[in-house]
């Protein structure tokens, strides 16, 4: 593994208005080892996790369906996407601590065995975002309490239950469209469940 010499020229904030957006000139290494110059926008988004939730009793999986407002600007129609709960990681918490407080806010249920599987960028050429992946079981027979998302954000989320079965027909014909649940789903049906 080659060890990058990445040299900043000038940092310029672009905007703050939720994120800092910034625009870097840099100079980095060639692969023959001569220096390059670029720019690039990064949007320093904080990280965030989510996680795949199972009821292996009952054979079902459970998603979440909400507006989306990028996704409505870039060709889906109604603006819905069905996607895996997920959230940003606040500042001090840890990722699983994260994970069990988005899994409550945002479906009402108290997960148990919550597993991080694995951790990466989503997309690293223009976002410093980390994403931690879980896995965790929930009861959809137990005690739920009213979940949709957390107060004043706006999120009305809306919970999506399905057959393990129909998540993987949904998941071989391209039904689903966000990568972070495409990842976990194909996870669990790659690793099996355990």
């Amino acid at each position: 593994m080659h060890m990058a010499q990445i040299k900043i020229n000038s940092e310029k904030t672009l905007s703050h208005n939720m994120f800092p957006l910034k625009l870097y000139s840099f100079e980095k290494p060639g692969l023959e080892g001569e220096m390059h110059s670029q720019e690039n926008e990064i949007y320093f988004r904080p990280d965030g996790a989510t996680v795949l939730l199972i009821d292996e009793d009952e054979q079902k999986m459970l998603f979440t369906r909400q507006i989306r407002l990028a996704t409505f600007l870039n060709g889906n129609d109604g603006g819905y996407l069905v996607e895996s709960c997920a959230g940003t990681i606040d500042h001090g918490e840890s990722p699983e601590q994260a994970m069990e407080r988005e899994i409550l806010e945002e479906t009402g249920y108290q997960a148990t065995s919550i597993t991080r599987i694995l951790q990466g960028y989503p997309s690293p050429a223009g976002n410093s975002e980390v994403i931690y992946f879980f896995l965790a079981t929930y009861d959809s027979k137990g005690p739920k309490k009213k979940g949709g998302g957390a107060e004043g954000e706006g999120e009305d989320i809306e919970l999506v239950e399905m057959a393990i079965s129909e998540a993987r027909e949904k998941l071989s014909s391209g039904w689903f469209t966000d990568l972070k649940t495409i990842l976990l789903l194909q996870h669990y049906f790659l690793e099996g469940s355990k």
